[in-house]
């Protein structure tokens, strides 16, 4: 589930396939894509050309599921062993979206770990400002279990996916 080339300028570092997308081998192609395809205001056809958008996951497979049904966290060697390698191979990246809690963590170190997704999300400008070379954005999963979180954090779609939008736009241009 990993979509890589070294003249992306936009990286999405996500957390592991779903049973869907574990299924059909193609990242986000579930309801959770669709919903972040609108966040990033782009089409499909955008979203998987890879010279354009890298995506690399937390964890490669699907880990399973918890007894209340949702995904298990991605297994640890997956990052552990080829993280480093792939990122080294996408130097133009200049927009990198931290997709959820194991991203978070891994790219943003003990403060998002501290935080949890909710503050960190939060602090995005904070996150987004500290190195302008490579714009970050903490972003919730898209997934359709945090529906009442964005009915409740109006700020999200109104602040930070205009930043977003605006971001893809330049990087892809």
């Amino acid at each position: 589930m990993v979509q890589i080339s070294a003249t992306a300028r936009i990286c999405i570092a996500g957390q592991a396939p779903g049973t869907r997308v574990q299924a059909t081998g193609r990242p986000f192609d579930d309801p959770s894509g669709k919903r972040l395809r609108q966040w990033l205001g782009i089409d499909e056809a955008v979203f998987y050309d890879s010279y354009k958008i890298a995506i690399l996951p937390m964890g490669f497979c699907f880990p399973g599921l918890r007894a209340d049904g949702s995904d298990l966290p991605p297994r640890r060697e997956c990052a552990e062993v080829w993280r480093a390698e792939l990122f080294a191979q996408l130097p133009n990246v200049k927009l990198l979206l931290v997709i959820g809690a194991h991203a978070h963590r891994w790219h943003l170190g003990s403060e998002a770990a501290r935080y949890g997704v909710n503050q960190t999300v939060r602090r995005w400008r904070e996150i987004y400002d500290a190195n302008p070379p490579m714009r970050t954005f903490p972003l919730p999963h898209p997934s359709w279990r945090n529906n009442r979180w964005l009915n409740e954090n109006r700020w999200f779609e109104n602040d930070l996916l205009g930043q977003l939008r605006a971001d893809v736009r330049s990087a892809l241009d």
